[in-house]
């Protein structure tokens, strides 16, 4: 967990045995409980990528069995499809997202 990133506070219940523990274990039970989560949600991610692995799209599963070069050869020639002078010219910004091209985040 980064030391400057915001916070929120929340409230939840924890079984007295768990809550007990924490209090007992942890010096800091916020910075304990959000590294918890993060570990889990890493654990989870981990796990959903493992079966998306095992178990892959039809699409993706073809595209792995005939090579990506000779499914790059079969698609058509997209070029006409996107014009690059279309559309606004936009940049990203660490603290705005997306924004238009030339505007500079404060």
């Amino acid at each position: 967990m980064t030391a400057n990133m915001p916070t929120r506070r929340v409230t939840f219940s924890l079984p007295a045995d768990l809550a007990k523990a924490v209090r007992r274990l942890a010096r800091n039970r916020s910075r304990f409980v959000a590294e918890a989560i993060h570990r889990e949600l890493d654990r989870r991610r981990r796990e959903s990528l493992r079966t998306a692995l095992e178990n892959p799209h039809p699409e993706t599963k073809r595209l792995a069995e005939i090579g990506f070069d000779e499914w790059a050869r079969s698609t058509s020639n997209d070029a006409d499809l996107v014009d690059p002078r279309g559309g606004t010219p936009v940049r990203w910004s660490p603290t705005k997202g997306w924004v238009t091209r030339g505007r500079r985040s404060r």
